[in-house]
């Protein structure tokens, strides 16, 4: 732990007058963080504020709140605790962080602390690293926990970044450290806990040290992260005016840049980033390479792209949950990405649709599903529901409603895009004469 001392009495250099909020689960690894905190504070004098959250998701939390809480005035700590009563119908690991750190913002505020204590370890920065470079994730992204993250008014700081899961427990073990084992962070179903069974203990055979290799590359990855920030930072006033790009500037800059300069504009329109793939990125900059006014493109949420002359206009034109219907043309994109192209030759699969034109009344249409909505099947499959194919595709719930279907303009729905094609799709060559695919 000599390293994980060092940094917080010569490096951070806390003094007297400094007030910690450090998040206490009850954990080896948070219980050894304030362990050495308490230390720290006979030798400095700074205030030490305990911030509880009970999850409520198992039968053990209540003894674990009542003996941090115990543990706190035992050793004249300020205690302060937060327990979950509900959760929203979203992801539990998602939803269980920003009440953590509403929380602990709450607590910065009214203690006026300089500094916020987690107790993530080397471990976890090598688990969040691997995790990410095989999920795919962004420069931001990739380097993983900070050691140090600024925030308005205070500090965010992780001292165990230094030190290994195998340290902690060591440390625990020899000055009699008590704390709870949840049980979860053994359970197989969690993606971290698959990387820190079998990915972590086969890294520490090659390097012992190796958490402190994975630290150092973290390190460099934020030195990257905040030169390419501020490269960025003057490039996105010069091109990017309200919700206007400049695209005679825009073309200008490397491809790098443009990318992020178009995260950087996604994250100015949506609350959910979620929703923006890298797929949405690829094809705004397809549609500035072609700079042809008028054109047009979807993005989720009622978003348009929208070519201007010599700008790229972006307008919130509907919520979420409109319904849409655009007209079937070549290069049409639509909310969720989905873009249809017209084709010359055949093509076998259901991202595929044929058509005589003799058999459809034009103009065709995208739109959302609707309710009610089935389509009339190729030879004895009779007529199904839109909704149980996208049951049977396992289309998630909340995509349903959002999802394509082509129709002509009777209102048939020939086409569910990827899905299921029509007793109206052809696959004769003579009688084919309108092609598309969707990608």
């Amino acid at each position: 732990m000599d390293l994980v001392y060092d940094y917080l009495e010569n490096k951070l250099k806390l003094v007297k007058e400094d007030k910690i909020v450090v998040g206490v689960s009850t954990g080896s690894d948070s219980m050894c963080l304030l362990y050495i905190l308490m230390e720290l504070r006979k030798k400095i004098g700074f205030s030490i504020i305990v911030a509880h959250i009970n999850h409520n998701k198992r039968e053990e939390s209540k003894e674990e709140e009542k003996f941090i809480e115990n543990y706190s005035k035992e050793h004249d700590l300020i205690f302060e605790k937060y327990k979950i009563e509900h959760y929203e119908k979203t992801n539990f690991q998602k939803y269980a962080r920003e009440i953590r750190y509403k929380f602990y913002e709450d607590l910065i505020n009214k203690y006026n602390a300089t500094y916020l204590m987690t107790a993530h370890h080397g471990d976890d920065l090598i688990e969040t690293i691997m995790m990410r470079l095989v999920r795919g994730s962004t420069l931001k992204g990739y380097k993983g926990i900070s050691l140090e993250t600024k925030k308005s008014n205070y500090m965010i700081v992780r001292p165990l970044l230094f030190v290994t899961k195998e340290d902690i427990n060591l440390f625990d073990k020899v000055n009699n450290i008590p704390y709870y084992v949840d049980k979860t962070n053994f359970s197989s179903k969690y993606t971290r806990n698959r990387y820190r069974e079998n990915i972590i203990p086969f890294l520490h055979e090659e390097a012992s040290n190796v958490h402190l290799k994975f630290l150092k590359y973290s390190l460099l990855m934020e030195e990257c992260d905040n030169f390419v920030e501020n490269v960025l930072d003057k490039a996105y006033k010069n091109i990017y005016k309200d919700n206007k790009l400049d695209i005679r500037k825009f073309e200008k800059e490397d491809i790098f840049i443009k990318k992020l300069l178009l995260e950087r504009i996604i994250n100015d329109l949506y609350t959910d980033v979620s929703v923006i793939t890298s797929k949405h990125i690829e094809l705004l900059l397809e549609l500035i390479k072609k700079s042809k006014s008028g054109s047009l493109m979807n993005l989720p949420l009622g978003v348009e792209a929208i070519v201007d002359y010599d700008y790229l206009l972006f307008k919130v034109t509907k919520n979420e949950n409109e319904d849409y219907c655009y007209e079937l043309k070549d290069n049409l994109v639509i909310p969720n990405g989905m873009k249809f192209v017209k084709l010359e030759t055949l093509e076998n699969g259901n991202d595929t649709l044929h058509l005589s034109s003799k058999d459809v009344c034009l103009p065709l249409y995208v739109r959302n599903k609707k309710a009610g909505d089935f389509i009339e099947l190729k030879g004895t499959l009779g007529r199904k529901k839109v909704s149980d194919i996208f049951i049977d595709k396992k289309i998630s719930s909340y995509k349903r409603h959002s999802y394509p279907v082509v129709v002509d303009s009777n209102g048939k729905i020939i086409w569910i895009p990827k899905l299921k094609k029509s007793k109206y799709d052809s696959q004769n060559r003579e009688m084919c004469d309108i092609i598309f695919k969707c990608l």
